[in-house]
């Protein structure tokens, strides 16, 4: 009796819907059978209801209306939609108990923006030039310390490691690099592995990953708030460091509204909560792509003779790498992006519909519309890893061709150009604010390790883990490395 009582009001939910909102998708088992779909194969499923349905549907599940957008035209109604029209606190509240209150998602929108604002000038490019020389001494560190002189390794645990190195180095600064990394190391992990599937449904639940992830928050503080009060105890001393540490001890609310915050800077619990946002919004990301990105190479001697090339040509061995060097990568560049184009850590994003949503279409779905309208209170989703594999805006999807991004005026086809189509990065006014960051730092760490090392592949290329919560390669991705000869 109870599963008929859930039944009929989830078949209600779905069903009593304005005559202009999306189609609803309904597969399988009565209730579940969404559910059941979805978990096998989330990508898989998307594309296949963008088939038959078109690139706006709407499916019920767990009690709840989620509605996906799939293409560049209709996702231009999830991107330039305002905070107030679509909502990123109510998808994302799960992430509280990392980031802790008043910061990102828990934080009044007066205050997110200029917590935002703030990140971006962090990442400013006077800063970024700044950074490269300390990225390229730990990566080269690592690789001393780590590989040796030949060897087999996992290379996305590798670059993992390597990757929260250098953040810590360019975000946290040298204090925190030089005396507290281990223990930071440490308990970042244990932050990370707080967030699961379960999470996100139930992010208060008592379980020992919870838990462990509560413990390692109160100890994240402490850590912090020393080297917190030694720089604010010394700001002269503190002028010339260029990590984002010291842009949010700096920071001073402005206009926000509220008479309790203006004025004031952030508490030493808010400064590593936005500390913690950063690196969990860019280590993923930066470890995963660089392992793709060194996969695809390895399987393809041809690029990655041609990456070498453009290295050693734009950068000789005797001179240092600079900033000016990476950003001149553009083969690269294009190797890095389509590897986040085909495998990006963040396969879904997602917004709460504070008000109905109009969306509009190039072309009919099969059902004849062209528009609709998303209700007040559906979860909209779009997503960067379906995006990423349409027939109609990337030829050959299925295939890695760093060389489709080449510039028309250069006679590519820069099949990326216009709005929407490659979102690896996300989009519009939340687009990825590290994103520069990010292409430098994987740009960065490649050019360094392949410069030092002969790196082959052992094995197939792995399949991506649509089972994680940032999806990278699946298994143990194993590669054989051997010192290049001077």
């Amino acid at each position: 009796v109870g599963v008929l009582v859930v039944a009929i009001a989830a078949y209600m939910i779905i069903t009593k819907r304005p005559k202009n909102s999306p189609p609803v998708v309904s597969v399988g088992m009565p209730v579940i059978g969404n559910f059941i779909e979805f978990g096998k194969d989330q990508c898989g499923f998307i594309l296949d209801c963008y088939n038959q349905y078109g690139p706006c549907y709407t499916m019920g599940m767990m009690g709840q209306n989620l509605t996906f957008l799939v293409g560049p035209d209709v996702s231009a109604a999830f991107f330039a939609a305002k905070d107030e029209e679509l909502s990123q606190p109510e998808v994302y509240g799960f992430m509280k108990p990392v980031f802790g209150n008043n910061v990102v998602y828990d934080a009044a929108p007066k205050v997110r923006k200029q917590q935002m604002s703030h990140m971006t000038q962090g990442l400013a490019t006077s800063r970024l030039k700044s950074y490269v020389p300390m990225i390229v001494r730990e990566t080269e560190q690592f690789f001393r310390e780590k590989w040796g002189e030949s060897g087999e390794c996992d290379i996305l645990q590798a670059l993992s490691d390597l990757t929260i190195l250098t953040a810590s180095r360019c975000l946290h600064g040298k204090d925190v690099r030089e005396n507290l990394f281990a223990e930071v190391s440490h308990l970042y992990h244990d932050l990370d592995k707080g967030i699961t599937p379960l999470s996100f449904f139930f992010p208060n639940l008592p379980t020992s990953n919870h838990r462990a992830r509560d413990k390692a928050r109160i100890k994240m503080v402490e850590l912090f708030g020393d080297v917190i009060k030694a720089r604010r105890a010394d700001p002269k001393a503190s002028e010339e460091n260029t990590d984002i540490l010291q842009v949010f001890i700096d920071m001073v609310y402005k206009k926000t509204g509220d008479p309790t915050i203006d004025g004031k800077g952030n508490t030493d619990d808010q400064i590593v909560g936005l500390l913690i946002a950063l690196l969990f919004a860019g280590q993923h990301t930066t470890s995963i792509v660089s392992t793709w990105t060194t996969l695809f190479l390895c399987h393809d001697q041809d690029m990655m003779t041609r990456v070498l090339k453009e290295v050693e040509e734009l950068h000789p061995k005797d001179s240092e790498l600079t900033y000016d060097d990476v950003v001149k990568f553009d083969f690269m560049h294009n190797c890095v992006k389509e590897s986040l184009r085909m495998f990006p850590p963040l396969i879904m994003l997602m917004r709460k519909a504070k008000v109905d949503i109009p969306v509009k279409a190039d072309k009919p779905a099969p059902d004849g519309r062209d528009s609709w309208v998303i209700p007040k209170g559906d979860i909209v989703f779009t997503s960067p890893a379906v995006a990423g594999r349409l027939p109609s805006v990337f030829k050959n999807p299925d295939d890695y061709d760093p060389d489709r991004f080449i510039k028309q005026e250069h006679g590519g086809r820069e099949e990326d150009k216009g709005s929407f189509k490659h979102l690896g990065f996300g989009g519009g006014m939340h687009g990825c604010l590290g994103q520069q960051f990010g292409y430098l730092q994987v740009k960065t760490i490649v050019a360094t390790m392949l410069r030092l090392y002969e790196v082959e592949a052992i094995g197939d290329m792995p399949k991506p883990n649509y089972e994680a919560m940032v999806v990278g390669p699946k298994g143990t991705p194993m590669v054989r490395y051997k010192l290049r000869k001077n």
